[in-house]
C-alpha cells in the first residue's frame, strides 16, 4: 500500500494482497467507493459530535426554568462532557480493538442517539443528566475511534477526510447553536433538543451500511509487510514521550478553547467593550474555525511543512491571549480571531497526527485514546481554575497571565510533536 507523498510516509510500505499471499477470493470495494462511503460516514458522525453539547448551552436558561434546577446543576451539565470525553477516550481503544472499530462506533452512535432522546422525553434533572452522560460518553468514544477508521480505510486521504470531519463538527455545531433557541420558542425545548436525534439515526444507517460493505476492522486479513520491512514493535503509549507530548499539546489547546468559550465576553466587558460587542467577540472566536480548518487541510495536502504549521498555530494563540491581556481593546476582534484560528488548527492537526505518526490503526486508536484522555482532563481545569482565580482576585489579570505562560509553553510542544518522527521516535 503506497501513501501519497504529502502525508510524509505515515505508513510503512506494504505489498498488495495478491502479492502477499492473502486469500485470492478476498475483494475490497473500489478505493473510490471506499473513499466516498467513509467520507459520508464521517460527515454524518461529525454532525452529532458537538451539536448536542452546544445546543444545551444556547437554551440553558430555558432548560433551567423548565426543570427547576439550580445554577450549580447547570454548571455540572457543562462540566460533564470533558470528564466523559476523557473516560471514553481512556477505555475506547481496548473496546475498539476487541469488537472492531466499526462495530463499536455503531453501538456508540446508537447510545448517543438514545441519550439525546432520553433527556428530551424524561423532563427531570435525573433524566437530563442521565441522557447527557450517555451521549457525551458516546462522543468520547467517537472522538478517539474516528482517527483509526480514517487511517485504516483511507490512508491516502488522511488530511482531507480529517479536515472535513473537523469542519463538519464546527459548522453543524454553529448552525445548531444559532437555531435551537428560536426553534424552542416554536416547538418547545424538548423537540428543539431531541429533534436532532434524527441526525443520529441517519448516521446509524450509513455506518451499518459501511460495516456490511467493508466488514469489521478486527476481521480484516493481515497483509504482510513488503520484503525487507520490519513490523513495528509493540509499544505502550503511556510510556512513550511522543504520546505525552501530543497529549499536553492538545490538552493546553483545549484548556484555552473551553476557557475562552466560557469567559471571553466577560473578559472583554471588563476591558470596556459594550455587552453587544463583547458577545460578538465570542462569535468571532467561533467563526474562525472553518477558516482555520480549510486553510490547514489545503496546506497539508499541498505538502507544506507540518512543523511550521503547528508552531504558527501555537504562536497565534500566544499573540491572541497577549492581545486580550495587555494590548488595545480596539483590536478585540483581531485577538479573538487569532485565538479562534490557533485553537481550531491545533485540534485538527492533532487529529491528523494520530494517524500520520502511527504505523497501524490499533496504534492510532491507542495514541488517540491516551492523548485525548489526558488532554480533556487538562482542559477540565481551565474553566474551573479561571473562574476560581477570578473570584478570588476579583480580576482577570492573574488567570490571563497564567494562560499566556501556558500558551508560550505550547509553542515548544508544537515544535516537538510535529517533528518528522513516528510515535516510537524513529525518523520518517
Amino acid at each position: 500500500m503506497s501513501t501519497s507523498p504529502n502525508l510524509q510516509t505515515d505508513l510503512p510500505p506494504q505489498s498488495s494482497p495478491s502479492q502477499s499471499g492473502a486469500p485470492s477470493n478476498f475483494k475490497l470495494p473500489s478505493s473510490r467507493f471506499t473513499f466516498w462511503l467513509v467520507l459520508c460516514a464521517m460527515i454524518l458522525l461529525a454532525t452529532n459530535m458537538r451539536s448536542p453539547i452546544v445546543a444545551l448551552g444556547s437554551i440553558a436558561p430555558v432548560v433551567q426554568g423548565a426543570l427547576n434546577i439550580s445554577e450549580t446543576q447547570i454548571g455540572w451539565l457543562g462540566a460533564v462532557p470533558m470528564l466523559t470525553f476523557a473516560l471514553g477516550a481512556f477505555i475506547s481503544p481496548a473496546i475498539g480493538k476487541r469488537f472492531g472499530l466499526e462495530n463499536t462506533l455503531i453501538a456508540m452512535i446508537a447510545l448517543l442517539t438514545m441519550g439525546m432522546i432520553i433527556r428530551s422525553v424524561i423532563p427531570t434533572w435525573i433524566g437530563f443528566l442521565g441522557g447527557t452522560l450517555l451521549l457525551t460518553l458516546a462522543i468520547g468514544f467517537a472522538n478517539t475511534l474516528a482517527a483509526p477508521v480514517i487511517k485504516q480505510r483511507t490512508p491516502n486521504h488522511i488530511p482531507l477526510i480529517t479536515g472535513l470531519f473537523s469542519l463538519t463538527m464546527t459548522v453543524s455545531a454553529g448552525i445548531v447553536a444559532g437555531v435551537v433557541l428560536p426553534l424552542s420558542e416554536r416547538v418547545g425545548w424538548q423537540w428543539a433538543l431531541g429533534g436532532w436525534s434524527i441526525l443520529g439515526l441517519f448516521a446509524l444507517i450509513i455506518w451499518v451500511l459501511l460495516r456490511l460493505r467493508l466488514g469489521s476492522s478486527n476481521h480484516q486479513p493481515i497483509i504482510p509487510l513488503a520484503e525487507g520491512v520490519q513490523a513495528p514493535s509493540p509499544i505502550s503509549m503511556w510510556r512513550t514521550p511522543f504520546a505525552w507530548q501530543i497529549a499536553v499539546f492538545m490538552g493546553l489547546q483545549s484548556l484555552l478553547f473551553y476557557t475562552v468559550a466560557s469567559f471571553l465576553p466577560s473578559i472583554w466587558l471588563s476591558k470596556g467593550l459594550s455587552a453587544v460587542n463583547a458577545g460578538q467577540m465570542n462569535s468571532v472566536f467561533q467563526f474562525m474555525a472553518p477558516v482555520a480548518i480549510l486553510s490547514l487541510t489545503w496546506l497539508v495536502n499541498r505538502g507544506r511543512p507540518i512543523q511550521a504549521l503547528a508552531v504558527f498555530a501555537a504562536v497565534l494563540n500566544v499573540i491572541g491571549i497577549l492581545g486580550v491581556s495587555y494590548l488595545s481593546a480596539d483590536f478585540a476582534w483581531l485577538w479573538s480571531a487569532l485565538m479562534g484560528i490557533g485553537c481550531s488548527a491545533i485540534f485538527t492537526l492533532s487529529m491528523m497526527l494520530f494517524s500520520m505518526r502511527t504505523y497501524t490503526a490499533n496504534q492510532s486508536s491507542e495514541l488517540s485514546g491516551m492523548a485525548q484522555a489526558v488532554g480533556y482532563l487538562i482542559a477540565f481545569f481551565g474553566p474551573l481554575g479561571t473562574g476560581w482565580l477570578h473570584e478570588a482576585t476579583d480580576s482577570w489579570d492573574l488567570p490571563l497571565f497564567i494562560m499566556l505562560v501556558l500558551m508560550v509553553m505550547n509553542v515548544v510542544f508544537a515544535w516537538m510533536v510535529s517533528r518528522p518522527v513516528m510515535v516510537d521516535g524513529k525518523k520518517i
